[in-house]
């Protein structure tokens, strides 16, 4: 089968190599998925750069994609729920990444089933920012009636998270451009701030749960707006001990992540709020809930590009180049 490869990693160069590898075959516990098309994701370029290799030390040569949307071809012993033929999607677990391939051996708890309604490439951009919000919500432990602020969701975690956490009972405010105010509003978000006429951090205070989207001086800003006994759970700022704690990480990378995210933590306690850092993970239930939540609402995500598989390089150089309106998806079946 054809394999998309990273072989060396390299912080100007996001390129992997087309080559032919065995077919996997499926342990106990696995399903062999045949890929009809991957999610392309700034994680796969931060991959390639070794910006993640503190999180997961991903050894080389490695079949890169987080992301898939397949048929079941063959399964595994001792799995349960899925059937031959079932079109299924996932995001990898972290040790077993390799999206972007003919085929891969998938652990049975990473997938779900796909909502009829979306089409492949459609799907395929759901797993990885589906799981994230799901996976954000539950970190923050969210009470129906209580409200979320959502930076900078006018993104593709926002068209997700704007759903999910309104069918979860919160009431919802964003931010972003003016000219995506329809289409968030008709996402179900409550209130919606024009970041070019209305600044967040002035007009916002009480806010019980905050989805960062944004990082870097925003993250203490959006700090600033939670109410006593707050949650701001960011994608973008640095990890944390608490991080490195649920990831079972050793002891040596606590005490790094405990310094890396020490500013987040003094100002989350001096405010009597929390601050968690997450990065997201495979999970087949969650993902199952996440899915029926949209088939309920048939909320489709944004495409922006589908590339050809043989074209993984020129998509890697899109995402890169941060001028996407949407998800960028590879044809793989």
């Amino acid at each position: 089968m054809k394999a998309a490869i990273l072989k060396n990693h390299s912080k100007n160069k996001l390129n992997l190599e087309i080559e032919d590898v065995a077919k996997p075959i499926p342990r106990s516990g696995e399903v062999l998925v045949k890929i009809l098309a991957a999610g392309v994701n700034p994680l796969d370029n931060m991959i390639i750069k070794k910006q993640v290799n503190l999180i997961v030390p991903y050894k080389l040569p490695l079949v890169m994609g987080n992301e898939l949307v397949g048929v079941v071809e063959q399964i595994g012993e001792n799995v349960d729920g899925f059937n031959l033929g079932d079109r299924v999607f996932a995001r990898l677990p972290l040790n077993g990444i390799g999206a972007f391939a003919d085929y891969a051996a998938v652990d049975s708890s990473a997938i779900a089933r796909v909502p009829e309604y979306l089409t492949n490439e459609e799907a395929a951009a759901v797993p990885l920012t589906a799981l994230t919000v799901m996976q954000a919500l539950d970190l923050m432990n969210i009470e129906s009636g209580k409200t979320i602020f959502i930076s900078g969701g006018t993104g593709g975690v926002g068209a997700m998270a704007i759903p999910i956490a309104k069918a979860k009972g919160l009431k919802v405010i964003t931010n972003g451009s003016g000219d995506s105010r329809e289409r968030v509003i008709a996402l179900g978000a409550d209130e919606f701030i024009d970041y070019k006429t209305e600044d967040y951090a002035k007009v916002l205070s009480n806010i019980d749960y905050v989805l960062d989207t944004l990082g870097g001086k925003e993250t203490m800003r959006q700090l600033e707006i939670l109410n006593v006994g707050g949650h701001l759970v960011s994608l973008r700022a640095l990890p944390n001990g608490r991080f490195a704690k649920r990831m079972n990480m050793s002891f040596l990378r606590r005490m790094l992540f405990s310094v890396a995210g020490m500013k987040f933590d003094i100002a989350s306690r001096r405010r009597g709020v929390s601050y968690d850092f997450m990065f997201v993970q495979s999970n087949g239930a969650q993902l199952q809930e996440a899915a029926d939540i949209l088939d309920q609402l048939k909320i489709k995500p944004s495409i922006d590009e589908v590339f050809e598989f043989k074209d993984i390089n020129s998509a890697l150089d899109k995402v890169a180049n941060g001028r996407s309106r949407g998800k960028t998806v590879l044809r793989i079946g």
